[in-house]
């Protein structure tokens, strides 16, 4: 992970992390069966690390531009409670997750990877970018992965807000016994 000085005090604060969809959760391809549904690969070391996050209290959200019903069948999956589609201005959905949760933008943590994320990431604490994200995003990001979006680069993130707030190793023991 690049830029980590900055971004470990940040993520101590994380209350909230939001993701993207598209290139964030998946790796950004449109895949489209011969009937014209759209398919979506997910990574499930992403969604493990969604899930510890949650349990060691830090709420998870996702705004997303397009609207997919696999999109929602997965976040249902992750037990993922705010979850916006449709989205083409984020910070719409972004104010409304602060004011639901009573938040403040430094306590909130964005992970996207095209300039559609910008104006959110631009609020937040903790602005994330993926490996393979627009040079611009990499660009005001204060973290950027390792991995591509899609191939682990959210389970990457998660792990590293529970670092940064001392929670990992306890959420890491109960698989060590």
């Amino acid at each position: 992970m690049k830029l980590l000085n900055k971004a470990y005090l940040r993520a101590k604060n994380i209350k909230l992390i939001i993701f993207d969809v598209d290139g964030v959760l998946t790796d950004g391809g449109l895949y489209f069966s011969d009937e014209g549904i759209e398919l979506k690969r997910f990574n499930s070391l992403d969604g493990l690390g969604i899930k510890l996050l949650k349990q060691n209290g830090v709420e998870p959200a996702v705004i997303s531009a397009r609207d997919t019903p696999n999109v929602a069948h997965r976040m249902k999956n992750l037990g993922i409670e705010h979850f916006y589609q449709g989205q083409n201005d984020k910070l719409i959905a972004f104010n409304e997750l602060l004011e639901k949760l009573s938040l403040n933008s430094d306590q909130v943590a964005y992970m996207g990877d095209d300039v559609i994320d910008l104006p959110v990431m631009r609020k937040v604490g903790l602005a994330i970018a993926v490996a393979n994200a627009h040079e611009l995003v990499k660009d005001n990001a204060c973290l950027i992965t390792d991995k591509r979006g899609g191939h682990g680069a959210v389970r990457e993130a998660c792990d590293f807000i529970l670092k940064a707030q001392e929670s990992y190793d306890l959420a890491m023991s109960v698989y060590l016994v």
